[in-house]
């Protein structure tokens, strides 16, 4: 962390002395987003803040907001609304950073809009939020810092984990790929790699606190670059799972253009990786897939899963999938239900297409009528949905491994956990069980969301 943030840390925390100060962090978007809202709540809590979950009665309120969907901005200006009213009578600060802050149209509406808004800081400043909070304080001054985005990286940076036994941490940041249809690699910049050893030294610490699984993080996990000693995502991986006191090893996400052999054999060879693959598609057609601008066929996307079921046993697969991209015929639609069909996605993340100004296909002419795309998307989620009845089946009398999560959300007298294929199980369980042991389970019933088991 830089010298001079960790001065501005001490200043705000001699000014709030004696004070009983709270902060609210709301968070849009991807993990990326919560692990830097993670660091955020842990430069707050140094300055002597304590988190509420009410943000009505907070002292400090950051929107951390991402722009990947248009009803993200929705979302964020809805709540911008809602703080005006509480500011005119009320002492609060109200920050906004994140993704959005690094489109300069929606810096501009914000400060001609919303002129009430304290601090706008980028992606690639959140590390100056404690200079940025002194000077809202002591200066009174509006602060808009959102520089270029291809930042350096920062490491030390504190953090305040979500969770007591899993974890999330970033491997690598920003994104080469240019998809046509994301804003992305424009706010988030150019990938930029951690050096390995900062990584597998956090992983370490995390393992010497008691937590059990890590997910690795990046927009494109499978193209890190490390160093001499450990070059690449697969070597990254291995060594990573090394580590004692880890049991589950996940990433998010990788691209199918750079999933490489390697990458394959050490997820095969390694049995805290655990065996749901995120695999995004996007598209199903090899036409669209060119002009989406993804460097993958359809047919090469079906070889890679049947290469992987081959090498991994056990293996599953979870999905992107958008639906309605600018020139899609319904033909070239009809080539996305069938990779669904034969991949048969154990889960599936469906997206209407919105345009994202900046992108090439929000500049294209042949956008899709909004009712064939809710049509479409109708279409596939029914398919979808179809197959998770029979994807859960399968799970009957066989025995999981479920890392606990706390009590069940529909019931208190249940506890519910993952397995290693990020299914939920619901369980009773005496009150020797807490969240983050393990527990081997029997699963006995299967329903739409959710499966229903007991301790073995």
């Amino acid at each position: 962390m830089p010298e001079n943030e960790i001065n501005y840390i001490e200043k705000v925390k001699e000014k709030n002395k004696g004070q009983v100060l709270k902060y609210s962090i709301l968070t849009m978007g991807c993990q990326l987003n919560e692990n830097d809202s993670e660091k955020m709540a842990g430069m707050l809590e140094k300055m002597g803040y304590t988190e509420t979950d009410d943000y009505k009665n907070a002292d400090i309120v950051i929107f951390n907001t991402c722009c990947v969907r248009e009803n993200a901005e929705e979302r964020l200006f809805g709540k911008v609304g809602e703080i005006k009213n509480i500011k005119q009578n009320k002492d609060m600060i109200l920050a906004i950073g994140g993704c959005m802050m690094q489109e300069k149209n929606m810096v501009d509406k914000i400060k001609k809009s919303y002129p009430f808004v304290d601090i706008i800081f980028g992606t690639h400043t959140m590390q100056n939020l404690p200079e940025y909070i002194y000077k809202t304080i002591i200066e009174k001054q509006k602060v808009r810092d959102v520089i270029d985005i291809d930042g350096e990286i920062y490491e030390g940076l504190p953090i305040k984990r979500m969770s007591e036994y899993k974890a999330s941490v970033t491997i690598m940041y920003g994104c080469n790929n240019f998809c046509s249809f994301c804003i992305v690699p424009y706010v988030r910049g150019r990938e930029r790699s951690r050096e390995p050893e900062r990584i597998l030294s956090e992983i370490k610490e995390l393992s010497e606190q008691g937590y059990k699984e890590i997910t690795l993080l990046g927009q494109n996990v499978n193209s890190y670059k490390g160093n001499d000693n450990i070059k690449n995502f697969a070597d990254l991986l291995n060594e990573v799972c090394k580590i004692d006191g880890i049991e589950r090893v996940r990433f998010i996400s990788p691209h199918p253009k750079d999933f490489t052999d390697d990458v394959i054999t050490a997820i095969a060879q390694n049995d805290k990786v655990c065996k749901i693959i995120h695999l995004p598609l996007q598209s199903g057609n090899t036409k669209v897939l060119k002009e989406m601008n993804r460097k993958y066929t359809k047919e090469q996307y079906l070889d890679l899963v049947d290469k992987m079921k081959e090498k991994i046993p056990n293996v599953v697969f979870s999905t992107d999938i958008i639906v309605g991209f600018p020139g899609e015929t319904d033909e070239e639609f009809e080539d996305t239900l069938d990779v669904v069909e034969k991949v048969n996605f154990e889960q599936a993340y469906m997206f209407i297409y919105s345009k994202r100004d900046g992108t090439v296909g929000a500049k294209r002419d042949d956008q899709i009528p909004e009712e064939i795309k809710h049509k479409r998307f109708e279409k596939l989620k029914n398919l979808y949905e179809s197959k998770v009845d029979l994807n859960n089946e399968k799970y009957i009398n066989t025995i999981q491994k479920l890392l606990i999560e706390g009590k069940s959300k529909n019931n208190d007298e249940m506890l519910e956990g993952r397995t290693d294929t990020n299914k939920v199980v619901v369980f009773e369980a005496n009150k020797s069980y807490k969240p983050g042991d393990f527990v081997s389970v029997k699963i006995l019933e299967a329903h739409k969301w959710y499966l229903k088991g007991e301790i073995i």
